[in-house]
């Protein structure tokens, strides 16, 4: 347990086993933090500079037993980074069951919930803490295709917003980070969709192309890290955070250009201009 007046932060982060995740815990171990990493295996430390802690977002009780084991050793918990999630793939809306979306929503918003109603608690009481939640910018965008991942950060934006506003006179503040296609390996573990419908092949087909080209040369976790070292450091951050220079232009976009304007873009970068219509 951390000495009281030693003043270490302490972080947990969660989905870091890969990717953002690890890179995240990483760095914050590496400017000081007391880190905790989470996966559902959980899993030895190891070499890396963070303890890795079992815990599934879609689990009240994992959930509550992570938490409670970090307030247990450390006594605190001044940051959370909602990392934990997955895709699906390329897909019409049509081809996804309700319950593959149900599943999805379980971990990608209810996931974040869980973890936020569990850490509350001890950040309203310490009168302190910040949260952050890896949002994308498919949250603030329509992504053709990608139907009910897009919802899914949709309502992550809509979310952080709204508990920011409640909790920010207790000292807490709540950011969104929005990368954009991150060099990471969810496109490859992305789950397929539950069934496909030949009259979406041709569309699926064009744009599954279009982003596994932009997720490969898209940043890196470490950039993405070094985003979220900087909202969890800032004495007033802002609302939300994009990532690299691709998002900050598509965030400029869609805030000032047309409806019109901004549709024909989008449909010209995906390549949706080439279906045939039918």
């Amino acid at each position: 347990m951390t000495k009281q007046g030693e003043n270490v932060r302490v972080a947990l982060v969660t989905g870091a086993s890969s990717g953002i995740g690890k890179a995240t815990a990483e760095l914050l171990a590496k400017v000081g933090y007391k880190a905790f990493g989470t996966s559902r295996r959980g899993g030895s430390s190891g070499a890396q500079p963070f303890e890795m802690l079992p815990l599934d977002v879609t689990n009240d009780d994992s959930v509550n037993a992570a938490v409670s084991e970090v307030i247990r050793r450390e006594g605190r918990i001044d940051l959370l980074v909602n990392n934990a999630g997955f895709s699906l793939a390329t897909a019409g809306a049509e081809e996804s069951s309700i319950a593959q979306v149900q599943a999805l929503f379980d971990t990608n918003f209810f996931g974040i919930v869980r973890m936020n109603r569990a850490v509350l608690p001890q950040m309203r009481d310490q009168q302190s803490g910040r949260i952050i939640n890896i949002g994308s910018i498919v949250g603030f965008l329509p992504a053709p295709f990608m139907a009910f991942y897009s919802a899914s950060k949709h309502a992550v934006e809509g979310y952080s917003q709204s508990l920011d506003h409640e909790i920010r006179t207790l000292g807490i503040r709540v950011v969104v980070i929005e990368p954009a296609g991150t060099n990471t390996q969810i496109d490859a573990n992305a789950w397929k969709a539950d069934s496909h419908l030949e009259v979406y092949r041709e569309g699926r087909e064009i744009v599954g192309k279009r982003l596994t080209a932009m997720i490969e040369k898209g940043d890196s976790p470490s950039e993405v890290a070094a985003v979220v070292l900087k909202a969890a450091t800032a004495a007033r951050p802002h609302l939300r955070y994009t990532v690299g220079r691709e998002a900050r232009k598509l965030r400029l976009f869609s805030s000032f250009a047309p409806a019109r304007l901004l549709d024909a873009a989008l449909r010209k970068q995906m390549g949706l201009n080439a279906l045939r219509r039918r």
